[in-house]
């Protein structure tokens, strides 16, 4: 065999996921959560996974760095320490995750809105996703804030949502976007607590169609089991409750936090069942596929490779209402879906997992096949001249479970959903030019000795530590 050994379903190990990947048609994937102090490990991990192009988003919305500046309204100094810390960690883009919540989470607390104040620091949810939004755009990153919302996971969130969306409008240059609200499923319920839960996604469909700053992915769920994994501490504390399942606490010093909780969706429970339709409402509601994509927030939805399933249910009205007879009763009483005629075609499919993906992140070599793209084309064994995808969603799904090619770089990688040479990716990482790098390195060596217990040097990850660096330069306004 040409492939190497490997063992996971939700959670595969490296060379597995590379080639689960490279099977389905994909040749480029982002890594939306690391935590700075783990970047080492995270970037071997990346390094090992063949196949693909990778990228992958520091956790800075929690930063006590961050919020130490955002409370002094430093928000030139704090753009200056999160463009050293993505160079310095071989970063992407700015996430944030539960902002203010996940440092409340390490007194045992939570925020319980935009405007209430993170213990210690008194800053905001707010001014957390405002500040970064402006840091953003100093730093002319290529990618939007990638915002994880608060109460994500509780009923009435999607009041937050849209808050948090709206907060955000008059930072838009242009009519760019300034905001990715990431797994948007999960932050998309109304209800007043479980017993009432229902849809928000038509509320947020309204808001993202009539406003251009705003893209979306969705986190699909499947009713199946999986590993789901955060750094919404308060989040995950609340699976365990629910579950009962084993939990895994974590708190990484100085920066963020995580937790990891198995679970099983199941299609008779009401809850997991109304999460199932909001999923594909939003993707079906909103009207511009260009800024809504297809994603199951691997693994907390499901694992990537249920892709398949997900496009032949956006492709066929069909296939949705046979799995609607089978879920919880009281759930497909209240689904939005029965009343959605709407059915995705292979264009709307390709943009909203490639196409439009690599548009939001700002990757211009990728999603096309124009001049100076990269040569990654995937080949799927249908005729869209014969089969009719909402009729024949069986075959859409076998066709996407194995692309019959996958060119990577301009080889051929996979040939019926086989490997046929294994190739390494590239690691994509910003590389940010300040106007004074030397005060931010003088700054960061003594705040480590204050904060940290590893050293400054050992902090730092050198370029030639990626096996394949690709380094995009942008020149930051400070």
């Amino acid at each position: 065999s040409i492939t190497r050994s490997g063992v996971g379903r939700s959670v595969p190990s490296t060379f597995t996921t590379g080639y689960r990947y490279a099977r389905m048609g994909y040749t480029t994937i982002c890594n939306p959560s690391m935590p700075p102090l783990e970047s080492r490990h995270t970037h071997e991990e990346l390094n090992d996974t063949p196949m693909v192009d990778k990228a992958t988003f520091p956790l800075l919305g929690d930063w006590w760095f961050v919020l130490e500046y955002i409370q002094r309204g430093a928000i030139d100094e704090c753009a200056s320490h999160v463009a050293w810390m993505i160079q310095s960690t071989k970063g992407y883009a700015i996430k944030i995750v539960n902002p203010g919540g996940v440092e409340a989470w390490g007194f045992g607390r939570n925020v319980r809105d935009l405007d209430d104040p993170v213990p210690n620091f008194g800053v905001t949810p707010r001014e957390i996703v405002r500040s970064l939004c402006i840091v953003n755009r100093t730093l002319h990153l290529p990618h939007t804030i990638h915002v994880h919302t608060n109460l994500l996971g509780q009923p009435g969130n999607y009041a937050t949502t849209i808050e948090t969306m709206r907060c955000v409008e008059d930072l838009s240059v242009e009519g760019r976007p300034s905001i990715h609200i990431t797994h948007c499923l999960f932050s998309a319920f109304k209800g007043s607590g479980w017993h009432d839960m229902r849809s928000g996604a038509e509320e947020i469909a309204k808001y993202v169609n009539s406003h251009s700053h705003v893209t979306m992915d969705v986190g699909q769920i499947v009713f199946t089991d999986t590993t789901t994994m955060t750094a919404d501490g308060p989040w995950q504390y609340t699976l365990y409750e629910i579950s009962g399942n084993k939990w895994v606490n974590h708190d990484v010093e100085a920066e963020t936090g995580s937790g990891i909780v198995p679970f099983r969706y199941r299609r008779k429970s009401y809850v997991h069942a109304v999460m199932w339709s909001i999923g594909l409402e939003l993707a079906l509601l909103i009207d511009d596929p260009w800024r809504v994509y297809l994603t199951t927030d691997h693994p907390n939805g499901a694992p990537f490779t249920t892709y398949p399933r997900i496009i032949s249910w956006l492709m066929s009205r069909k296939v949705r209402e046979r799995v609607l007879e089978r879920v919880n009763r009281r759930a497909r009483a209240r689904s939005l879906l029965p009343s959605i005629d709407r059915e995705y075609t292979l264009r709307e499919i390709a943009i909203a997992t490639r196409a439009g993906q690599a548009k939001a992140l700002g990757l211009r070599f990728k999603g096309h096949l124009g001049v100076g793209a990269d040569a990654d084309i995937a080949i799927y064994n249908i005729d869209p001249r014969r089969v009719d995808p909402s009729r024949s969603y069986r075959e859409v799904r076998r066709a996407f479970e194995k692309a019959a090619y996958t060119i990577k770089g301009g080889q051929i990688v996979v040939r019926n959903g086989e490997v046929v040479k294994p190739v390494w990716g590239r690691t994509i990482w910003v590389d940010v030019r300040l106007n004074s790098p030397a005060e931010v390195s003088a700054d960061m060596k003594r705040r480590f000795r204050e904060y940290w217990t590893v050293e400054f040097e050992n902090y730092i990850i050198p370029q030639d530590y990626l096996r394949g660096s690709l380094a995009l330069k942008t020149e930051a306004e400070v």
